[in-house]
């Protein structure tokens, strides 16, 4: 899975990288190394001529049936990933994965491990080698509270992990290549076995390095570049 992620990139580094039409404004995000669910997020995603927009969403989607704001937010926590194996049925996700896709951009994002090869709960960085931004695939939705206010949420799609990132969690994130954004943001495009195979990649986790990093990226209220940096493993740490 992925739970919290960074991105601390300035909108105009993103429209350039993104290729994104600036037709009109936006919030602007600060930089943020501990992103967590409910916050808001950077969402890319087609606009009404099928040109790249970028807008602010929050983080796990809401669920469609939700009747109060406090209901729609206490549903996000639960829907901040989307399973690639069953997106296309649960009720939550499945008219946003037919029509409402987007990509998610981040520098890196941080996973838990849990399998046998490290240490039980550590995190652990992921990013690219490059140091380009990744760019997660994503789903969008917009709620509307029977008062009219109107909330656009967002999840990232998860996978099977593969090898090296499988030693650390057994989920990882769905990446997309440049040359698949298009039609990734297409909204026309709604079948289901055409959508998955934008998913496939031959090597999904080619390009990506891991390292430990501290523990204090487990408390929300941390933040700075400082979560990102490498530790050595067993070397004494303190949440502050």
């Amino acid at each position: 899975m992925c739970g919290r992620y960074a991105l601390s990139k300035l909108p105009a580094e993103l429209i350039e990288e993104f290729e994104i039409h600036t037709g009109k404004t936006m919030p602007i995000l600060p930089a943020d190394w501990n992103i967590a669910p409910t916050k808001p997020i950077y969402i890319i995603r087609h606009n009404s001529e099928k040109q790249r927009e970028m807008v602010v969403a929050s983080w796990g989607l809401v669920a469609p049936w939700s009747k109060t704001i406090p209901e729609a937010i206490k549903s996000q926590s639960i829907a901040i990933n989307a399973r690639t194996e069953t997106i296309d049925v649960k009720p939550t996700f499945r008219n946003a994965f037919a029509s409402r896709r987007c990509l998610i951009p981040a520098d890196g994002y941080y996973e838990w491990a849990t399998e046998l090869s490290a240490p039980s709960k550590q995190p652990f960085y992921i990013s690219r080698t490059d140091k380009k931004t990744l760019a997660f695939a994503g789903i969008w939705d917009r709620w509307v509270s029977p008062t009219g206010e109107i909330m656009e949420s967002a999840s990232i799609i998860t996978r099977e992990a593969v090898s090296p990132l499988a030693e650390i969690h057994h989920r990882m994130p769905t990446f997309l290549p440049r040359d698949r954004w298009d039609d990734w943001l297409d909204s026309q495009t709604q079948s289901v076995r055409e959508i998955r195979g934008m998913m496939e990649l031959s090597a999904p986790a080619e390009g990506l390095e891991a390292h430990p990093v501290s523990k204090s990226v487990n408390v929300v209220r941390n933040n700075g570049a400082e979560l990102t940096a490498a530790v050595e493993l067993g070397e004494p740490e303190t949440l502050f």
